[in-house]
């Protein structure tokens, strides 16, 4: 059963309780959705199959299908026919999507420091870190323009940075 949806609340099941933790955790505490949101945010992906063909963690079509879904309803992915094609969807963040940069900057920050991670796939996490407040606002506005604006991915922003730095790692990793 939906909870009563308050104005600029998402529209999710009511939780085990009210506390704020709780009904953070039964959200996106599975095991796949913030990876899809960290593969949309982080990868650029926006269609079922660049998700599933990008996922370095393997997911599942099945799992990927029913996660899309869960975000979707839970107000934190929109779904939009590509006009590109007619059976192709694409998949954009919403405004409550992207103010979990922080979050997720703080996560991986702390996957960085205190788990054994590789060091081509923690680049990215080090510089959201260095970068603080005023790069997560940076890139949160960027995304708001690609994902809420539709306008093109800018070569120069954040994004392309995050990427360039990743590509760099992975090169240097391979030597």
């Amino acid at each position: 059963m939906l909870q009563p949806v308050a104005q600029g609340k998402l529209p999710v099941p009511a939780g085990k309780s009210g506390c704020p933790i709780n009904m953070s955790i039964e959200l996106l505490g599975d095991r796949w959705s913030l990876i899809v949101l960290r593969d949309i945010m982080f990868g650029g992906s926006t269609h079922f199959r660049e998700l599933l063909n990008a996922s370095i963690e393997g997911i599942a079509s099945n799992i990927l299908a029913s996660r899309l879904t869960k975000l979707v309803d839970a107000g934190l992915l929109t779904r939009h026919d590509d006009p590109s094609h007619r059976q192709k969807v694409a998949y954009h963040l919403t405004e409550a999507s992207i103010q979990l940069v922080p979050v997720l900057a703080q996560l991986a920050a702390w996957g960085a420091r205190w788990l054994d991670t590789t060091p081509e796939l923690t680049v990215r996490a080090e510089l959201l870190a260095a970068g603080g407040p005023p790069l997560w606002e940076r890139f949160m506005t960027e995304l708001r323009a690609t994902h809420l604006e539709g306008a093109a991915v800018p070569t120069d922003g954040v994004l392309a940075e995050l990427t360039a730095a990743y590509h760099e790692a992975t090169a240097e990793h391979a030597r």
